[in-house]
């Protein structure tokens, strides 16, 4: 489409959006992980359905724990994350590609931050129009959120985990400076086409 000419915008996720800058197919209007006041949101958030909540609330708080030791453990391991994301064919990318690309994105959880984005959203939503005028944003927020036994920040701050070997971003890994070298197929690129010559025999 954007070849095309076909749309004018478009949002993309890490890595394809710097591929397309390294192209030169688009522009850079906004960067959520770079610039104010995206890069300053809260994400993210677990959802359960208030039927799961109401039967299981020990699941849901076990669920919700394990996810935010797993954050911080990405956090501290980017790039054991970034492979085995690869590895394990949860996306479609080289574990290099996609350390780079999680190299620019914090994995920082907070309950307090999760409760403050659900009430900026529904603040954001109802000026938006999403939501009714006569849409009381304070109960709802109430309700959407829950602080499930043991979810707390003082039970996040005290979760250890640990430091892989390896498992940082070497700190002049640029991913443009990478997405260029990826396009231009220089052999320094991992993700370079390996050409191979057909014989007759």
């Amino acid at each position: 489409a954007l070849d095309k000419g076909e749309v004018d915008a478009v949002a993309d996720s890490e890595p394809i959006g710097s591929l397309l800058l390294a192209q030169g197919t688009v522009k850079n209007v906004a960067d959520q992980a770079r610039d104010a006041p995206y890069k300053d949101e809260y994400c993210c958030a677990v959802i359960v359905s208030g039927k799961f909540l109401a039967a299981q609330p020990k699941a849901a708080a076990a669920a919700t724990r394990a996810l935010l030791k797993a954050a911080k453990w990405v956090e501290a391991n980017p790039a054991v994350a970034a492979r085995l994301s690869v590895e394990k064919k949860y996306l479609a990318s080289s574990p290099e590609l996609n350390t780079v690309a999680i190299s620019h994105l914090r994995y920082v959880p907070s309950v307090s931050g999760a409760d403050a984005a659900v009430k900026s959203a529904a603040a954001e939503m109802k000026v938006a129009g999403m939501l009714s005028s006569s849409t009381d944003v304070a109960e709802l927020a109430r309700r959407a959120f829950v602080h499930l036994d043991g979810v707390t920040d003082e039970w996040l701050n005290s979760v250890k985990v640990e430091r892989v070997a390896g498992g940082q971003v070497p700190p002049n890994q640029d991913i443009r400076l990478f997405s260029e070298l990826i396009l231009q197929d220089k052999e320094e690129s991992c993700c370079k086409v390996r050409k191979s010559v057909a014989g007759t025999e």
